[in-house]
């Protein structure tokens, strides 16, 4: 009898714990601002975001940053070929567009990055956009490249993507007379890091504007009421810690979760033991508030990631490195709980999804 009831408080005593735990959060809500105007609002987010150009030469100008990559029309225009060029891969069936969609986002919507005879990515990384990507502080989830001429390598060579070597490359585009023709009215040898940088050079233009940028220019009609509690939401939560400046995140790597502790994967299981079943309680791998599909872990395998930018959002689903989560609702909820400590409600996590929605954009032309 003593036995069961020594089980019994270890049992009631863990669930306890447990439920104190996942409750905390509710005791340290922030104190949500309300602003009266558009004015009032338009002021509060100009101090952490900033609008996108409207016009190409604009985005030229802004995007043309690298000097051992100076920005030509040529250049750009050869680029957008060989970005959609399918003889670029080993089985000539996959281009860098066919992971990154324009229309779907600049990414693939997919779970999981799939190249070369279907192999998926061995870490089961979801593809990031490449919508807005030059103006990112690094690339890939882990940072571990800093501009897209570099980036536009590895994918490229990566034995479960395109599994090209450079020495390939350079064979396939000599292949193509227009290529040859091409690089030669520029002045350019036929090479790897040519290659490269004229993809490069084209995915520098993708930039994106939508209606928060006009809004931010000073139009109240751009966005509706719901979005701009919503944005509200977004700027007194504290979500602009980490999602802000021109491209709304990207510009920083951070911890994720921060709050880790606040685990929702309790199991508990009897195990025999030579006098009695005594309860032990198991808690499985919380690094993430999702099953870590791919183990990957981030920069150095501390759950550092570069924080994603918040641009076309809508479009690319599903979230974060593993793309273990399909919504973004809940996509939304789990940043909310797990790296700032707020529990949203139904309705705020509604509104800062409106907000999400004006993010989205058109390429500059």
């Amino acid at each position: 009898m003593k036995k069961a009831i020594e089980v019994g408080i270890i049992v009631v005593a863990g669930i306890l714990v447990y439920v104190v735990i996942t409750l905390l959060p509710l005791f340290f809500q922030r104190e949500l601002k309300t602003f009266e105007n558009d004015n009032e609002l338009r002021m509060a987010a100009l101090r952490s975001f900033s609008s996108m150009p409207k016009t190409y030469d604009e985005i030229i100008k802004l995007t043309n940053t690298n000097p051992n990559n100076p920005l030509t029309k040529e250049k750009i225009s050869l680029g957008k070929k060989l970005f959609n060029d399918k003889n670029l891969s080993q089985n000539r069936d996959i281009s860098c567009s066919t992971c990154h969609v324009l229309k779907d986002g600049g990414a693939d919507n997919l779970p999981t990055a799939v190249g070369d005879a279907f192999q998926e990515n061995p870490f089961h990384l979801n593809t990031p956009t490449v919508l807005n990507s030059s103006l990112y502080f690094r690339q890939f989830w882990n940072g571990r490249v800093k501009n897209v001429e570099e980036q536009a390598s590895g994918p490229i060579q990566a034995s479960f993507e395109m599994n090209m070597s450079k020495e390939e490359i350079v064979k396939r585009v000599n292949e193509n007379k227009n290529y040859i023709k091409d690089f030669k009215s520029q002045n350019l040898e036929v090479s790897f890091e040519n290659v490269t940088n004229a993809i490069a050079a084209y995915e520098r233009t993708l930039v994106t504007r939508g209606a928060f940028d006009d809004y931010l220019d000073g139009d109240d009609s751009a966005i509706n009421e719901k979005a701009k509690k919503g944005l509200g939401i977004f700027i007194t939560r504290g979500c602009k810690g980490c999602h802000a400046g021109l491209t709304i995140g990207s510009q920083s790597i951070q911890k994720f979760p921060l709050h880790s502790w606040w685990n929702e994967w309790l199991d508990i299981e009897f195990v025999a033991n030579k006098d009695f079943f005594l309860p032990e309680i198991i808690i499985k791998d919380n690094s993430f508030p999702f099953e870590n599909t791919g183990g990957f872990k981030g920069l150095n395998n501390e759950q550092k990631f570069k924080v994603p930018s918040l641009r076309n959002v809508v479009r690319t689903a599903p979230y974060f490195h593993n793309g273990e989560i399909k919504e973004l609702k809940e996509a939304v909820r789990i940043m909310g709980k797990y790296q700032l400590g707020q529990i949203f409600t139904q309705e705020e996590i509604e509104e800062i999804v409106e907000f999400l929605k004006t993010l989205d954009g058109k390429i500059i032309e």
